[in-house]
C-alpha cells in the first residue's frame, strides 16, 4: 500500500489524550498516527467490525534481511 491509498483525516483531541497517546507511542516505537490506527484496528477487531478486506498496517524501517544461502 502506497501513502496515497491511505486515507487521511483530521482529528482533533485534547491536549492531555494527545500527550497520554504519544507517550504511549513511544514506548511501543510507534508513532502517534501508528498508534491510533493499531487502538482503531484493535477495537474494531474485539467488536467484529475489523473489515476482512482490511490490509495490514504497513512495516516501516529498514526491510528484513534475506535468509543466507548455505
Amino acid at each position: 500500500m502506497t501513502p496515497a491509498e491511505r486515507k487521511q483525516v483530521l482529528l482533533r483531541l485534547d491536549p492531555a489524550v494527545y500527550e497520554a497517546l504519544a507517550r504511549w507511542a513511544s514506548d511501543e516505537l510507534r508513532s502517534a498516527n501508528a498508534q491510533i490506527e493499531f487502538i482503531l484496528r484493535r477495537a474494531l477487531a474485539e467488536a467484529g467490525r475489523l473489515p476482512g478486506g482490511a490490509r495490514p498496517i504497513p512495516r516501516r524501517g529498514r526491510p528484513p534481511k534475506p535468509p543466507e544461502a548455505g
